[in-house]
């Protein structure tokens, strides 16, 4: 069986040798995204709030480019700098996810990286 590589354009590039997904068997890893601009490759720097609806809108372009939405996500990891952020996180992260949330973790962690604050990556299936 083979896998594709997922890529949009919309999302910020690899910063590394990995892709933004990849699809197999209609379940989707998606690689772990942070708070830059996909447009001017920017580091969103402002609020953790500001820092994590970029990295959701970087997910959900991702989840498009497949032709998935926040619906067809299964489970999420969030790996953050300083888990005293955690209830604003959660609270921006929750408005993404409105009916049936994910499983998930989060965990605090020493350094992420261009040391930003927030990182989520998740697992997506089609027909969920």
């Amino acid at each position: 069986m083979t896998h594709s590589i997922i890529n949009s354009s919309n999302a910020p590039a690899a910063i590394g040798p990995y892709s933004q997904a990849t699809l197999h068997n209609g379940t989707m890893y998606v690689s772990g995204q942070i708070p830059l601009d996909p447009q001017s490759g920017e580091l969103v720097s402002g609020t953790i709030e500001e820092e994590t609806h970029q990295v959701m809108k970087n997910l959900f372009a991702i989840l498009q480019e497949a032709g998935m939405g926040f619906d067809n996500v299964l489970k999420c990891s969030i790996f953050v700098k300083d888990l005293s952020n955690f209830g604003k996180i959660n609270e921006v992260y929750g408005s993404y996810f409105t009916a049936n949330p994910p499983a998930r973790e989060t965990v605090e962690v020493s350094r992420l990286p261009k040391d930003v604050n927030v990182e989520i990556s998740c697992i997506a299936a089609l027909g969920v």
